[in-house]
């Protein structure tokens, strides 16, 4: 028999998913599948179109990371004009897409995830909700959104508009920083510096209580995959590719992002749309990594920032090797919030940071182009083809929440193989599964797109397929 529980129509995910449990004869889980149902149409919608609006079609994709999409299509655009854009362009792309990252991070943890660290998985679907948090504990939901609206306001002050803004263009950006926006970020400086750091104190502090949930949320071997400066440094907007092995060690290092088909392969399965994309070198699907938050602080040997770079040691200490766990993602996000706030105040006091001089100007150059940065949840790249009047004619995209779909999946088997005993679901093991996706972040509507409702369907099934149980939201 089918059973359909309606808890809520908010899901805390940002796409709609299905996760199919498949049991074995004995009633234990014996797979488990997240299934993407909604199809990204970007990649066709553009073919045709202008080189220079990709970054403002590309965008669309997505409404929490649009920053994210607008600079890796800028950078390759940079490449099919073949320009050197000016330094002052770079810094405040860096800025844009730090301020996005501190957003986006403050959304998943505060918005998102909070309920469940703070009310419990098992509490009160009715109440399991920021509402419920801020009746709790309402100086996390006032530091959460006040984190949250700097991030916003900054791309707003600086971009024009806080979702999709048009002010990165190919070959730079499109106007320069006006003075009065650099001073008022840096006054908001010093109590967004207070905010994180009282959230570091208070989720470090809570770390004890999580620890069956650290053991069991994608806590296995995987390789990690990022951007790295060229001393190995934390890196979200120019860098080369780095791969850590499962023990901290160095797989591969340096690697050209422009080469990424040379040692990243997409992989498909018929029950989802989403993407498996693998590293190369060790086939599908044993050449799973993982990207995004935690991946950025298992590669990288520093932050840069002196506060970002205490925290990183701390991390560092978690585990012997890389830090497996994926409920670890939510440490890592806090940090990088941390480096962001910082980073940023390093960048708005360099001093060519009010230059006039923010955009190059070219035609078409180069018939192919790939960007590559580091979005909130992970390594982006975009690559375009172009015919000689700068027309694309071929687009793909390798969204960050693609990359790590299959220790995505995997870690929802953890879970289900951990927390579900019987043949019947509990709303506590539904909210389980899902805690362990929204450790992830992903973006699941940027991963695959479509418009529509964002529920989770949690099915339970017979080795002979038949469906014993179900739950679903929205």
């Amino acid at each position: 028999m089918t059973q359909i529980i309606n808890i809520d129509h908010v899901t805390r995910i940002e796409g709609h998913a299905t996760v199919n449990l498949i049991l074995n004869e004995h009633g234990d889980v014996q797979d488990a599948q997240v299934s993407v149902t909604q199809v990204r149409g970007f990649e066709k919608f553009v073919e045709g179109r202008p080189f220079y609006e990709m970054p403002s079609l590309t965008a669309r994709t997505c409404g929490i990371c649009p920053v994210s999409h607008e600079i890796a299509a800028s950078k390759a655009c940079d490449q099919i004009l073949s320009v050197r854009i000016p330094e002052t362009a770079i810094a405040l792309r860096k800025i844009l897409n730090l301020a996005q990252i501190i957003q986006s991070h403050a959304l998943n943890f505060f918005y998102l995830s909070s309920p469940d660290l703070l009310l419990g998985m098992n509490s009160d679907p009715a109440k399991r909700n920021i509402l419920g948090v801020a009746e709790k504990d309402p100086q996390i939901v006032r530091d959460g959104i006040r984190l949250r609206q700097f991030g916003q306001q900054t791309i707003e002050r600086m971009a024009g508009k806080r979702i999709h803004p048009a002010w990165v263009v190919p070959g730079g950006v499109a106007s320069p920083l006006d003075p009065a926006v650099r001073e008022v970020i840096l006054s908001e400086i010093p109590e967004m510096m207070t905010i994180i750091k009282r959230t570091l104190d208070w989720f470090k502090r809570s770390m004890d209580q999580y620890q069956e949930y650290i053991r069991t949320f994608a806590n296995f071997p995987s390789l990690f995959l990022g951007l790295v400066s060229k001393d190995g440094r934390l890196e979200h907007y120019h860098g080369y590719i780095r791969v850590v092995t499962p023990r901290g060690s160095i797989l591969a290092d340096q690697l050209d992002p422009v080469d990424f088909n040379s040692y990243i392969g997409e992989a498909v399965e018929p029950w989802t749309y989403l993407k498996f994309p693998y590293y190369k070198p060790a086939g599908y699907p044993d050449g799973m990594y993982r990207v995004g938050p935690l991946a950025r602080m298992n590669i990288a040997n520093e932050c840069g920032t002196p506060m970002a770079d205490q925290e990183l040691a701390e991390f560092h200490c978690l585990d012997k090797g890389a830090v497996l766990s994926s409920f670890h993602y939510h440490y890592a996000r806090l940090i990088e919030i941390l480096y962001g706030i910082e980073r940023i105040e390093q960048l708005l006091n360099e001093p060519d940071i009010l230059s006039k001089n923010v955009r190059a100007q070219a035609g078409v150059n180069n018939l192919e182009g790939i960007g590559v940065s580091e979005a909130p949840r992970g390594t982006l790249f975009h690559h375009y083809k172009v015919n000689e009047d700068g027309l694309v004619e071929k687009a793909n995209m390798i969204i960050a929440s693609g990359n790590n779909n299959l220790a995505m999946n995997k870690g929802v088997l953890q879970v289900a193989r951990h927390f579900v005993r019987s043949d019947k679901l509990t709303e506590g093991m539904l909210n389980t599964v899902e805690a362990v996706i929204r450790a992830f972040d992903p973006c699941l509507a940027c991963s695959t797109h479509a418009a529509g409702e964002m529920p989770l369907d949690v099915q339970l099934r017979s080795p002979e397929g038949t469906v014993i149980d179900r739950i679903a939201r929205g």
